[in-house]
């Protein structure tokens, strides 16, 4: 009987933020969609750039850019939002990821991705699971879960801070 090697290949979408790529696990997306338009919402953080309809559901829309502190996101005609779920505290919370470009979905072998650098990038290494290496180039490799705190999201939706952070139901 074999046994299970650490080459295991895992897929990923990846995606461009100010030139840089980027990607994120393909079991945490749930669709892609056009950049559509967005409801801003009062007194939210700067990288909170509103909320839009999804079939009947109100899901909050992060520029990638601002949360990872590069450049504000300017609408172009790649500009995608990536809808993805992410655990908060236990819970999974939809939501959507504003991006400059959705490239394609890529196979990673476990054996051409590197722990993530301690120092060098203009993001947080503390976000980045892994640097994929394909072929010449680079792909920062972003853990969704860790780039959004639970008080980032709940302030992001509509309860308050002061208030618990369970559903019981349709928002009225």
């Amino acid at each position: 009987m074999e046994s299970q090697s650490s080459n295991s290949t895992s897929q990923y979408l990846t995606f461009k933020l100010d030139q840089e790529l980027f990607a994120v696990d393909i079991g945490k997306v749930r669709e892609v969609l056009e950049f559509t338009t967005m409801t801003k919402v009062p007194r939210m953080p700067d990288f909170m750039r509103g909320v839009i309809n999804l079939r009947g559901n109100v899901v909050p829309v992060v520029d990638m850019r601002l949360k990872l502190g590069l450049t504000m996101t300017e609408k172009t005609v790649d500009t995608c939002v990536v809808i993805s779920e992410v655990a908060v505290d236990g819970e999974r919370t939809v939501l959507g990821a504003l991006v400059d470009s959705v490239q394609e979905v890529i196979d990673l072998d476990a054996s051409n991705v590197a722990p993530p650098p301690h120092m060098g990038s203009r993001v947080d290494s503390a976000v980045i699971r892994g640097m994929g290496k394909r072929e010449d180039q680079f792909i920062m490799i972003l853990d969704l879960d860790k780039v959004f705190t639970a008080s980032e999201l709940r302030s992001s939706s509509t309860i308050s801070p002061e208030a618990p952070a369970v559903s019981t139901g349709p928002a009225a």
